[in-house]
């Protein structure tokens, strides 16, 4: 009798010694790191869990513990709410202070730009990403398309953080900064007498095309034989581009179909774009190639290669329109 009174005395004693060593511990780490109000710009990357983000904040000298911030962070709920962006925090701040500023609104919000966009869409992928909403999101529409008017295929897709207050021309401006540091990267040793500009429309239409990195180069090839031949291109994505624009191009409206699926009257339409009754390349790009695109039309792979589909996510290439003729009936069944 006497030793289990020893051992409910001493249970409650552990109990009370472990509840008072996490008091103390849970005071400690919730205090401020310094009482400096200095400030200091954090970011949060897309993409990060609520340790990963305690320990950036530990290292930055934050927080005093990246595993206190992950227990209040899941306590409070909060871990939904904490985004991805630029914050702007004191080393003063409480533990609950760094939580509550993180699941505010950030200084800065990234925008993911994918490749193969027209400039209409990449302006809405940011519309979203800045969150701009009514009449906001309205002016943005308008001073990007503005600014953006002769650059189609030069707004290179990457993943760019730009504050909530951006203006527009600032954001295309900065695309087409990151454009030429790419293009740059490339060289400029074209295939002979194609220019930078003729490679930026080829790159833009092997964007469009290919499914795979792979595919890239061996595309560019095909439509560098087809040119070389005086063959038309015949490049869908093309036609897509002149149906689209006019179907649905207007400055202040939201067009969700770009890139309609053709029809039969469509590849008898009168345009430039037209890749089947026109040679040569098209007037503009007709998309925002990324690097791989670019790489590849500047160094197409030699082949004789001159047809290519794709079925059910694979590519199938052709020597001869016999051969092309046949992986059509074969692999698409007409």
């Amino acid at each position: 009798m006497k030793f289990k009174k020893l051992f409910v005395l001493l249970v409650l004693l552990l109990s009370f010694l472990l509840v008072i060593g996490v008091f103390l511990w849970w005071r400690n780490v919730s205090t401020p790191v310094s009482s400096s109000e200095e400030t200091i710009d954090f970011l949060i990357v897309r993409g990060k869990s609520a340790s990963q983000i305690g320990e950036l904040l530990y290292q930055k000298g934050l927080i005093k513990s990246p595993l206190a911030f992950k227990f209040y962070v899941q306590l409070t709920g909060r871990s939904d709410k904490i985004q991805a962006g630029e914050f702007r925090l004191s080393y003063s701040y409480t533990l609950e202070e760094i939580v509550e500023a993180l699941s505010g609104l950030p200084l800065e919000l990234w925008t993911t730009i994918p490749e193969g966009l027209r400039r209409e869409e990449v302006v809405e992928r940011f519309i979203d990403g800045l969150e701009k909403q009514d009449q906001e999101a309205i002016g943005f529409r308008e001073e990007f398309l503005k600014a953006s008017d002769s650059l189609e295929g030069y707004l290179f897709p990457d993943t760019y953080l730009f504050p909530r207050e951006v203006k527009a021309s600032n954001v295309v401006s900065a695309m087409k900064n990151t454009f030429d540091q790419k293009i740059t990267e490339i060289g400029n040793n074209y295939p002979e007498g194609f220019s930078q500009e003729d490679i930026v429309i080829l790159a833009s239409l092997i964007e469009r095309e290919a499914l795979t990195k792979e595919e890239r180069p061996i595309i560019a090839g095909i439509l560098y034989n087809r040119l070389k031949n005086n063959w038309p291109l015949q490049v869908d994505a093309a036609i897509q581009y002149a149906v689209g624009s006019a179907s649905c191009q207007m400055l202040n409206a939201k067009c969700d179909n770009w890139w309609p699926i053709l029809t039969k009257e469509d590849l008898e339409i009168d345009s430039l774009y037209n890749t089947y009754k026109y040679p040569g390349i098209p007037p503009t790009p007709i998309s925002n190639p990324g690097f791989e695109s670019l790489k590849a039309a500047a160094s197409p792979v030699p082949s004789d290669y001159f047809f290519y589909i794709h079925a059910d996510g694979k590519i199938y290439y052709a020597k001869t329109l016999e051969e092309h003729n046949s992986n059509v009936k074969k692999y698409l069944g007409k």
